[in-house]
């Protein structure tokens, strides 16, 4: 992996961070920590504040309220050479050459000619755009263009690396590509925060979360904490026959839904799943029998929707 770092212990700490845009409130309390070496996925609607407050840890925006804490130490100008950032929108000098490109954004963090040459030719390899490394960025596809991007950002092997929607133009291969470069970031202690709208990709690189809705963080945790908000639990039995509806009844507060792969149930997330399927077995034949837990997409669309209500 390209780069070489070690890092402290301590986390990254965003702790009541508000901005004002004139009479518009864009974040109005967002709180939440990431240590190096975990991934936090900070999801939330359109116009949450998620962008607005990558650009606050990053220095681009000056909170108006909270702070922002790095290894123990309010951030300031001299720490930020330390971060990388990957912006949604596609920020390349188009007829800058691809190399070229990385290269400069290794000198803008402090890296010598050298280092920068050596570090860009890495990334470029392992981003597999070297083959377009002598060719005018604005001549690269927009998934190409994104993955030059992705090497701006952490060519100089930052400590802490946001990451805002990563995934945008990438076809499902190089996506895959880009999710095995987190987990090496990942593995090798860098501090991540991954904005997406493609909750599943969260699901599987994300450590913890902050679900951020109208400026405000709704709920924050691993996924255990996270689903341990959901009050109920969805079971797919199969087949459903009579017998097995009578024994439902007797569950409280379960009832039928439709799972879009045949009838399911909702029972209370203390029930007790075992005793149940002991007292189907003898008047069922059961041929599948599942308890799931929420997906991060079903928190999320509750976690929104008790927001907004």
């Amino acid at each position: 992996m390209p780069g070489n770092t070690s890092f402290s212990m301590d986390a990254l700490v965003a702790d009541g961070l508000r901005k004002e845009f004139g009479k518009v409130v864009a974040v109005r309390d967002v709180t939440f920590a990431v240590a190096p070496g975990q991934t936090l996925g900070l999801i939330g609607p359109n116009g949450a504040g998620k962008t607005t407050t990558m650009r606050m840890i990053l220095g681009v925006l000056v909170p108006d309220g909270g702070r922002i804490v790095w290894q123990g130490r309010v951030v300031d100008a001299s720490m930020r050479h330390r971060f990388g950032y990957l912006p949604e929108e596609r920020g390349l000098y188009g007829r800058m050459d691809v190399r070229e490109h990385v290269e400069y954004f290794a000198r803008l963090h402090g890296l010598g000619d050298r280092d920068a040459r050596r570090r860009a030719d890495e990334w470029l390899e392992r981003l597999d755009v070297a083959q377009y490394a002598a060719r005018p960025c604005g001549e690269l596809s927009k998934g190409n263009q994104q993955k030059v991007q992705i090497a701006c950002a952490a060519v100089h092997a930052p400590e802490l690396l946001v990451l805002d929607e990563p995934f945008s133009g990438l076809d499902p291969v190089n996506a895959e590509m880009l999710a095995g470069v987190v987990r090496e970031l990942h593995a090798r202690g860098t501090a991540l925060v991954l904005s997406s709208h493609q909750m599943w990709q969260l699901e599987q690189l994300c450590d913890c979360y902050c679900i951020v809705s109208g400026g405000e963080s709704r709920a924050t945790g691993t996924l255990q904490e996270l689903r341990r908000r959901i009050p109920v639990r969805v079971l797919r039995i199969d087949p459903v026959t009579d017998a097995v509806r009578s024994v439902l009844a007797g569950v409280a507060g379960a009832r039928a839904v439709d799972s879009g792969d045949g009838v399911a149930f909702e029972v209370p997330v203390e029930t007790d799943v075992g005793k149940l399927l002991r007292r189907l077995a003898p008047v069922a034949e059961i041929a599948r029998f599942e308890a799931l837990e929420p997906s991060l997409r079903e928190i999320y669309l509750a976690t929104v929707g008790e927001s907004v209500a």
